[in-house]
């Protein structure tokens, strides 16, 4: 029955999956998520199948699902073999990037809790104790607590 209703649909034309795709290229621009480019290449390499081919919509929807799978399996597989590798690691680590300064304690370490200042705020730190005003290393970071110790 689904199969006789598919059947009995008009094939779309060609410009129908390369504006498809268009589409979608254009939106993963909008809102990248990059998912939606390889959908949107499965579509456009439908739509110049079909200016080739004369064939019908079941056999076009078919490409365009055979060809999404395969080209989103490959994608996923390429990148996870070839991750992409930033300039700055610690770009988004703001504590991260924290480590090696040397900072000023603000309220004193105590029982291995304090606060140190750094540019206009000030920080939660956990490390030895030392008194407010007294310089120490940031030597890492657990979250947005760091860690320290006396210089």
């Amino acid at each position: 029955m689904i199969a006789a209703f598919v059947e009995s649909l008009t094939p779309p034309s060609p410009w129908f999956w390369l504006s498809f795709g268009v589409v979608m290229a254009a939106i993963e621009m909008i809102a990248p998520g990059f998912f939606l480019m390889w959908l949107a290449l499965a579509a456009i390499v439908t739509g110049l199948v079909t200016l080739i081919l004369p064939i019908g919509f079941p056999l076009q929807l078919t490409i365009f699902a055979v060809l999404a799978i395969i080209i989103v399996y490959a994608a996923r597989r390429w990148i996870l073999l070839n991750p992409i590798q930033s300039d700055d690691p610690m770009l988004n680590d703001r504590a991260g990037r924290m480590v090696g300064d040397v900072v000023t304690v603000v309220v004193a370490i105590e029982n291995g809790q304090g606060r140190v200042s750094i540019g206009d705020s000030e920080w939660s730190v956990r490390g030895d104790d030392a008194a407010a005003g007294s310089r120490v290393r940031i030597i890492g970071n657990q979250g947005s607590l760091l860690v320290v110790e006396a210089i």
